[in-house]
């Protein structure tokens, strides 16, 4: 019962996403007055349907949450400004339905598309910003260490509790634009092991740079030691010599070690970290898309609606706070992907308006609204294509 819950959390978080970059799209057309004809959540059967009398406008929510989209009057017609009643009539549309979508300006049609993927950027700030000032996120800060190796002359700790690691040796704590903590340690460890198995190995420490801010002010402690004791044992029967570490620096609070937690921002200072934090969670999705186009990574490892929704439910389940980070981050995902270039795609419709623009004329309409159609055929079968193979491989 309990992950059926979890379940239909992610499936609800995953909704809003898909309302708010179609809200972006509405409240864009409301305000340069395009005719919407019908606003919906998720495609195939609708579960919940309503008609406003005032304006007409269907507002829906249909059994499949794989998208969205908002419906404009003329959306998919040849861009005439006329159109015939039953008796065969010309009737006048500027004056009973409005303008047709395409009879529009390239401009607002533009503004329009890209409205969508606006309001999923705006959505991952806002979500980046509340969850810098809630748990933080990528960048760590001393709350406690009990070494007594790391001291300066005077036999004092270089390390006081609350300073906020930014570097470590000379790599940014960052997740998009740097290396997280966790890979950063994990580097400084494995570059401790090379330094005392070398074959060339006469002794001595290993030590690297660590810069922290504190009370405001950056700070460089130099010659850190990450490895308190470096324990030999031979093997009474073999004669192997096997070697251990006793590490200086973890995310537990245990004796001899530096511990960690993910830095609270400030409100002001989160807000100010929440825009870069948002463009490097689209970063971050640029990198995965690019390494997937060039075969770095497998296709194994890419997920569509119900992996999604399942890594969601699976994180949530083991910290409610994971939440906060699936929101901007399926945001920036969002944003980045709808502006690709692909048919049926935001990005898409940006550039056959901006083509039709230059041209002064329109690429034949039927030819277009086939592009996209296959388009978002292709689309649905990549997703359900890809679940497939996340699960069985």
């Amino acid at each position: 019962m309990t992950t059926f819950l979890y379940v239909l959390l992610a499936i609800v978080v995953l909704l809003f996403m898909v309302m708010v970059h179609e809200l972006g799209h509405y409240i864009a057309g409301k305000i340069l007055k395009f005719k919407i004809t019908e606003f919906s959540i998720g495609f195939g059967k609708a579960i919940f349907s309503h008609t406003s009398k005032k304006t007409g406008e269907k507002f829906s929510l249909r059994i499949f949450p794989l998208g969205g989209y908002c419906s404009f009057y003329g959306e998919e017609d040849d861009g005439t400004a006329e159109k015939l009643d039953d008796n065969k009539n010309i009737v006048d549309v500027k004056q009973n339905d409005g303008v047709p979508f395409n009879s529009q300006k390239p401009w607002k049609r533009i503004i329009v598309f890209l409205a969508g993927v606006t309001m999923n950027f705006i959505t991952a700030i806002l979500f980046s910003w509340i969850l810098l000032c809630a748990v933080g996120y990528d960048v760590p800060q001393i709350i406690d260490y009990s070494s007594t190796i790391n001291v300066d002359e005077n036999g004092q700790s270089i390390f006081q509790k609350g300073d906020v690691i930014t570097h470590i040796n000379g790599e940014k704590i960052d997740f998009a634009f740097g290396v997280n903590f966790n890979t950063a340690i994990s580097n400084q460890k494995e570059s401790a092991k090379e330094f005392y198995e070398s074959e060339n190995y006469a002794g001595g420490d290993y030590v690297f740079d660590m810069t922290v801010r504190r009370d405001g002010e950056s700070i460089v402690l130099e010659n850190v030691k990450i490895i308190q004791e470096v324990v030999t044992e031979t093997d009474s029967d073999t004669g192997e010599v096997k070697t251990s570490y006793v590490y200086l620096m973890g995310l537990e609070s245990t004796e001899n070690k530096v511990c960690t937690k993910a830095y609270k921002y400030g409100f002001f200072e989160g807000l100010g970290r929440s825009f870069s934090m948002a463009f490097g969670f689209a970063w971050v999705v640029l990198k995965s898309l690019w390494m997937l186009i060039t075969f770095q990574i497998p296709i194994t490892e890419m997920g569509g609606t119900i992996t999604t929704i399942a890594t969601m439910a699976e994180y949530t389940a083991i910290n409610p706070a994971n939440l906060l980070i699936f929101i901007p981050l399926i945001s920036a995902n969002l944003a980045i992907f709808n502006l690709l270039p692909f048919p049926a795609l935001d990005g898409a419709h940006v550039l056959f308006t901006v083509i039709e623009w230059i041209r002064g004329k329109p690429i034949n309409r039927k030819v277009e609204n086939t592009i996209h159609f296959v388009g978002i055929c292709i689309l649905f079968a990549f997703v359900v294509i890809v679940d497939i193979l996340h699960f069985l491989l």
